[in-house]
């Protein structure tokens, strides 16, 4: 919008609802609730600003059409995307539109860099974190400051019609969100005052605290940046600019958050570069690993009762709340393709349709990490342990109690591993193993055993002549 608005020109905001486009990655259910919020509150805006938002059904270049004819527009302004469908869409609107004489603009908001201004020095797309952000890193000088929020703007004439926001269906229909509407603030204010809680709170201590779901170490901005309510832009500007002399950012505490924003930039420099990941692993060997068919198992591991507390803290917290904390996502993941052998794009659609943050780019790559066929995979087979991450990042149990209720009279020492505890102890807890919480759905030592063989077996075959 600042760059329509510099242009001088009378803007109206729009909105297309074409999702059909976006297949097969259109959002799914936690995202398209979120994505209902975050346009009620940018409608709020723009009327607290004299205009409003005009909503219309795609398909968008036939909607951008009937648009430009009721409104006499000679330009049309938009942030790009990145996923494949929206790329190939974006290319179709700007041929369609520049073929009639209608300007057509897109702009970067979602990355610090663009993905093609980074390159090895072979020319090539970065494979490999490190170096890339080492080249990026070295040039955030370059990212430009963010546009001011604009004032007063235009009013959308009343002759402009509009869908209501309510006739584009995108609540679930049943009461399944109402944990997310306790846990999330979906307006742009809500991304501002979480912006300022980064800066006051998190930073500092963003090092220590990150790893420890049991506490608030985290960010939680990944929602307002998938939906372009904060930008990467904003995020670096904001913390390596001025601050305040009761602020406790210095500079290797910011540097340590903006290197997760760039693991995001690189999330999406990969999509960018090898658009088949989403459906197919990074690592083509991986194409032959052997993968379970296991719905009982499956649907055990997204109702969070595998019997393994960890992982089903973090699978309840998703259902609850639309989001999970990074490092148990990394732990339920490994659990889902190591140790039930499932296959990674499984879960990576059940995160698509639960995660109110859920992004094609940062989804695919997480997926594919774990599951040791994506980008910077480890030298090694990495397969988590549960119980051990538990013991390290939850000592205290503090995570499992809260999402897995019928384990929280458990001692400390059995909370991660509760079929080893001795009888009397699940007695005086109130655990029944296998009625008021299950039984391990798999032998994590075992299964760890089998996924190890099955890796050194793939591995073995690519080395045959």
């Amino acid at each position: 919008m600042s760059a329509a608005l510099a242009s001088g020109a009378h803007v109206i905001p729009c909105y297309i609802d074409a999702r059909d486009e976006e297949a097969p990655w259109s959002p799914g259910a936690a995202s398209r609730w979120w994505l209902h919020g975050a346009l009620e509150s940018l409608d709020a805006e723009l009327h607290a600003r004299g205009s409003r938002l005009v909503i219309r059904r795609g398909p968008t270049v036939t909607a951008l059409k009937q648009l430009i004819e009721e409104t006499g527009a000679s330009a049309v302004y938009w942030n790009r995307l990145y996923d494949p469908s929206c790329m190939a869409r974006d290319q179709n609107v700007k041929v369609e539109l520049k073929a009639r004489g209608i300007e057509a603009l897109s702009f970067n908001a979602a990355m610090l860099l663009e993905p093609w201004q980074l390159a090895t020095q072979a020319g090539t797309p970065f494979r490999v974190f490190t170096p890339f952000w080492r080249t990026l890193s070295a040039r955030l000088d370059q990212v430009p400051p963010c546009a001011a929020t604009p004032g007063t703007l235009h009013p959308v004439p009343a002759t402009i019609s509009s869908l209501r926001l309510a006739d584009l269906g995108l609540l679930p229909q049943i009461p399944w969100t109402r944990g997310m509407s306790a846990a999330w603030d979906t307006s742009e204010h809500g991304a501002q005052k979480a912006l300022a809680r980064l800066k006051d709170e998190v930073v500092a201590d963003y090092a220590a605290q990150r790893d420890l779901p049991g506490r608030q170490g985290t960010s939680r901005l990944s929602p307002n940046l998938h939906f372009g309510q904060l930008g990467p832009r904003q995020i670096l500007h904001s913390l390596r600019g001025p601050q305040r002399k009761d602020q406790r950012i210095c500079a290797g505490a910011a540097d340590t958050f903006l290197r997760q924003v760039g693991w995001r930039d690189f999330a999406h420099y990969l999509l960018f570069h090898f658009p088949e990941t989403p459906e197919q692993p990074f690592q083509p060997l991986f194409k032959g690993l052997p993968v379970r068919q296991d719905a009982v198992a499956l649907e055990r591991w997204q109702r969070g009762r595998t019997g393994i507390p960890l992982v089903d803290a973090g699978m309840r917290e998703l259902w609850e709340t639309g989001w999970m904390h990074n490092r148990v996502r990394m732990v339920v993941a490994s659990f889902l393709t190591k140790n039930l052998g499932i296959h990674w794009s499984q879960g990576a659609r059940w995160f698509w349709e639960t995660l109110v943050d859920a992004d094609l780019a940062n989804n695919t790559m997480g997926w594919q990490w774990t599951a040791g066929c994506g980008a910077d995979a480890a030298p090694y087979y990495r397969i988590f342990n549960p119980v051990a991450q538990a013991e390290r990042f939850d000592p205290e149990g503090k995570y499992i109690r809260r999402w897995v209720a019928e384990l929280a009279r458990l001692p400390d020492r059995w909370i991660a591993q509760p079929w080893k505890a001795p009888p009397e102890v699940l007695r005086t807890a109130g655990v029944d193993l296998g009625k008021s919480y299950p039984r391990p759905v798999v032998d994590l030592a075992v299964s760890r055993e089998q996924a190890l063989a099955a890796y050194q077996t793939l591995r073995a075959s690519r080395a045959r002549p």
